[in-house]
Formats: structure tokens, sequence, C-alpha cells
């Protein structure tokens, strides 16, 4: 076969690996190679494998479809190369993460043959073969999966996301849904409408998890109700659910100084999430972090979010001034660093610095991932 792999982050530079491995002919394209408009690369193509971050308009993408060629996502790449393995996809706008890993807790407390991969870091094609998968999956992702079939698929919520890309909510909504094409079970949100086994946060669970915020519990159900349909015993259950102490960059506590909590919640790159944020730490004082690059998302709800606990808004990045019309009386500290030292100024004792910034990073950082960690480098240069 020869295959054109467009883009060479983390998840391309897996799938070149893998096709040459194998024997396969591969051409690799990307912005920083300098040819992602030569469309004779096409020629004698039998597949396109496209990075997550490469955009289904893109002239190579647009002119493959054009001429029949295959568009495969990485992780259709991945499932292709791991005949035997039994899949459980998880997706939805937030708490994919948190889940994704629960539920590797959760199959290796079971002594299960597992794996973790997919939008959480791990690229599925840089697997060696194992019993299951667990496998983190993005509407990006999933826009171009045709064989892709999860044993247990998982859709947590569906809210406003990444707009930016999709063009509208129906659009985004449909490369979620993508998930349940083939899929053997389909575990889904209680009143969403989706046929399948409905989870809440109101589920009786076989223990109560470590994580903080009725999200958690929610995304705890959502495992738990995954793992049931894996053939799990809630035994094994309860021991992942009772040992999972949650992920970087998701509410994570990074450091206390003089009675003042630091809260890592990098992750939250939509409104949707920093109101989930806001509402694990609506009974403390909180001092919030935000802003960032934009995603076109209506910042109204977050307003709304805002409850009387909140001391103080700190704005960064290129959505700044737009927060600062939807959030009256923040302060647009620009830079993280400075609003990292001004919230310290203005917290007390029993306090929640919250850097929750329900937008991208791109803006000022690579990724949510270099935004948290430099958060916490922040924290500990506090004197």
């Amino acid at each position: 076969m020869r295959a054109l792999v467009y883009g060479l982050a983390r998840s391309g530079r897996s799938s070149a690996e893998q096709l040459e491995k194998r024997g396969d002919e591969v051409v690799l394209v990307d912005r920083t190679l300098g040819n992602e408009d030569d469309l004779t690369l096409l020629d004698g193509v039998d597949a396109v494998v496209k990075s997550p971050g490469v955009p289904g308009e893109a002239p190579l993408v647009a002119e493959a479809r054009r001429r029949g060629i295959d568009v495969w996502s990485e992780v259709e790449l991945g499932f292709r190369l791991l005949p035997g393995t039994r899949f459980v996809g998880v997706t939805g706008t937030n708490g994919k993460t948190t889940t994704t890993e629960l539920l590797g807790a959760i199959f290796r407390a079971a002594g299960r043959d597992v794996a973790v991969a997919g939008n959480v870091g791990t690229p599925l094609t840089s697997l060696e073969p194992v019993e299951w998968v667990v496998c983190e999956l993005s509407s990006f992702q999933l826009e171009d999966v045709h064989e892709l079939a999860c044993d247990v698929a998982v859709l947590l919520n569906l809210e406003p996301d990444h707009l930016d890309r999709h063009g509208s909510f129906d659009a985004y909504r449909g490369a979620k849904l993508r998930i349940f094409e083939r899929a053997r079970a389909k575990i889904v949100p209680a009143g969403s409408g989706l046929d399948g086994i409905e989870f809440s946060s109101a589920d009786e669970l076989p223990a109560e998890p470590l994580l903080r915020g009725a999200h958690n519990r929610e995304n705890a159900a959502a495992a738990t109700s995954a793992a049931r349909a894996a053939g799990i015993s809630d035994e094994e259950i309860a021991t992942g659910l009772r040992t999972f102490a949650g992920v970087a960059h998701r509410l994570e506590l990074v450091g206390e100084r003089d009675g003042v909590r630091f809260v890592n919640d990098s992750k939250a790159t939509n409104v949707a999430a920093a109101r989930r944020a806001l509402a694990a730490y609506a009974d403390e004082p909180v001092h919030l972090i935000a802003g960032g690059s934009g995603k076109n998302e209506d910042f109204a709800p977050l307003a709304a979010a805002l409850g009387g606990n909140v001391r103080s808004i700190h704005l960064i990045g290129d959505e700044a001034e737009r927060l600062a019309s939807a959030l009256p009386g923040s302060h647009v500290d620009a830079e993280l660093a400075a609003a990292v030292t001004h919230a310290a100024e203005l917290a007390e004792a029993g306090d929640v610095i919250l850097l929750s910034p329900a937008c991208a990073s791109f803006d000022q950082f690579d990724n949510f991932e270099a935004r948290g960690d430099a958060f916490r480098e922040l924290v500990g240069a506090l004197h």
C-alpha cells in the first residue's frame, strides 16, 4: 500500500512508523516540510492518514476525497493494526480523559490485559497487541473512521465545542455520534434521547469515587456502566473507583501557600468544562483565572455560573477582552504569570485559586498541558 500521512505530530509520526514497519510506502506531508499544497503527492496513493489537527477542508484532503482516495484518521489505522483486540471507546465534550483513565484503572483492577490510548496522548497506532484497549476519541478523530467498531461505546455529554473547526453544533454532534457506528453496547447519558444503556450522576455505584464534583460522579457512573458491559464485576469496579485519583490538568491540586490552594484545571478548554469546575468549588472562596484562544463560544453561560463565592476573576490571552465584556469587574492581567501573582495577592487562607480557562491554549502555549505545567511552575515560584 502507498499511504500519505498528513501531519507529523505525535500520532502522525506513530502512523508513519507503523506503516513503514509493515512494508508500506509512506509519503510524509506537514507544514514544516512545506509540501501541504503539492497535490501531485496524491498520485498513486491508496489512503490518506490524517492527523487530528488537519482540517477536512485542507486542499490535499479535499482533493483526496475528490479522487475517491480513502481518508482515515489515525485511530482508524490503529484499529486496523490491532485485529482481535476488543475496544472501549469514550467520547463527549468533557470528561473524556478522566473517564478513559478511570476505565483503565478498573480494567487493571480486574486483571485485564488493557492499554489506554487515543486522545489521552498515546497514539493508538503505537500499541502492541493487547486484549482490551480503552480509547479516548475526539470529534476530530471520529470524523474519518470507516471500520472502527467499539465493543463498548460511551458518550459522556454533548455541549457546544470546537465550533471554529466544525462550523456548527450539528456537525460537531454528528462527528461525536459516529462512535456508535458498528458498536455492540452503547452507553449514553440519561435523558439524551439516544438508544443505549443510560447513566447519570444519581446512579448507585459499587463505591464512591475519590474525584471531586458532581460531574466526576457522572463520569464514574459512565465508567461503571461501560465496565459492566465489558463483563467486569462490581467488586472489581469498586476497587478501581476507590483507588483512582484523577488526571493531570483536571482539577489537579498543584500547591498550597499560606492556606491558599492552587488548582490546575487547564484541560477546561471550553465554557462547559469551566462551569463544572466552578460547581465543584461552589462552597469555597474562588479566584478564577480564565482566558486563552477562542473557539467562537458564547461566554454568557460562564457569567451565569459565577456564584457569590467567586472573589476575583483574572483574564489572560486573546479572549481576555471579550471575556471582560461578559464578566464585569474582572481583571485583564493578559499573561498567566501576572494573573497568578495578582490572584495570590488577593487570596486569603482558605481560598482557592482556580485555573479553569474556558478557552483553548494556542495563543500563548503549545497545548493545555504546557499551560498547566506553566501554572504549576508559577505556583512553585511564589514567595
